[in-house]
């Protein structure tokens, strides 16, 4: 399948729902500032998520690889349609397959894999949840996924040439995720801390902190273009939207909660107002899992990823300052 370019100024996991429309386009190419692309792809495609790249003086960055070989190497391919500079980085914005499938890709292509310290940690261990009753060849699969080369705590900035890209850890979707921020182009690469009218896979969230976080990018970044990780572009409104989505979606829980509703009849409770509200958004089949997940963190019952201890996690201190590229 061929991306197209346009110029614009689980608990079924997303990418195994990707297996279900295989004749749709991988994904299209869109750019969304000087030298800044946007790969967006449509729900159930082979891409599985939404991807993007950034072209400097001195290099290219990329910011996820798909769910997958193949449409990694369509997006290599979309990439040297545009420009012969080397891929220098790749920034997975966090561990789930559907965004760091295709690392194989662009690691043979020479780049520095980077992502936040628990993006290694959890690469290989935490994905195989997706498959509860793991067939040998998707555990395989999992096993083999390549991790990043370079990890970070807080906060990382990388100069393509003299082009500016900051990465920052911020809190809410897993626990490890990345923004890519271009701050010359006014654009902000959210990974699956942004959904653009689609309700999001909440299996490793901390919705307190996911609000505080869109919070923050909505203050520092009000005027900019949004890469969601999955749907659309997003500007403003819409992560603002998804905002208010995360806060609705709390208060109703905690109010059924209170009229002591609990199991099935609080998920249709609640399910109800939910769509009666976002009856255009995306992803319904996640509407009762939200709701779930949700009462199980505010009863403080909620399992998420735990990072490692510094005494067993070996991959040192990690990065601080910047990467010339």
């Amino acid at each position: 399948m061929l991306a197209k370019i346009t110029a614009v100024v689980l608990c079924v996991p997303l990418f195994l729902l990707s297996a279900l429309a295989a004749d749709a386009p991988d994904f299209t190419v869109k750019k969304i500032g000087e030298g800044v692309y946007a790969a967006i792809s449509p729900d159930r495609s082979q891409a599985g998520s939404n991807a993007g790249f950034v072209v400097g003086s001195a290099g290219v960055l990329v910011v996820d690889t798909f769910e997958d070989v193949a449409p990694a190497k369509e997006l290599l391919a979309e990439i040297r349609k545009l420009t012969n500079l080397p891929i220098r980085f790749v920034v997975n914005t966090h561990y789930h397959l559907d965004h760091t499938g295709g690392n194989a890709v662009f690691a043979e292509a020479g780049a520095t894999i980077l992502g936040h310290r628990n993006v290694r940690s959890w690469l290989r261990t935490e994905n195989m949840k997706f498959f509860p009753a793991a067939k040998p060849e998707q555990k395989a699969r999992v096993e083999s996924l390549v991790l990043p080369d370079e990890v970070y705590t807080d906060a990382v900035d990388i100069y393509l040439g003299s082009r500016l890209v900051e990465v920052r850890y911020m809190l809410g979707h897993t626990g490890g995720d990345s923004v890519v921020i271009v701050p010359d182009a006014n654009v902000v690469f959210g990974g699956d801390l942004i959904w653009q009218k689609h309700f999001p896979n909440l299996i490793d969230a901390t919705t307190a902190d996911w609000i505080k976080t869109l919070e923050k990018l909505e203050a520092g970044h009000s005027s900019a273009t949004f890469v969601s990780g999955h749907g659309d572009l997003a500007t403003p409104e819409d992560v603002l939207n998804f905002h208010d989505y995360l806060v609705t979606l709390r208060d109703d829980v905690a109010n059924a909660q209170a009229q002591g509703k609990s199991g099935q009849e609080l998920s249709d409770l609640v399910s109800a107002q939910i769509k009666q509200k976002y009856t255009d958004w995306g992803f319904q089949q996640f509407i009762p899992r939200n709701i779930q997940q949700t009462a199980a963190e505010l009863k403080g019952e909620k399992k998420v990823p735990v990072p490692p201890t510094p005494s067993a996690d070996r991959n040192g201190p990690g990065l601080a300052g910047h990467f010339p590229a």
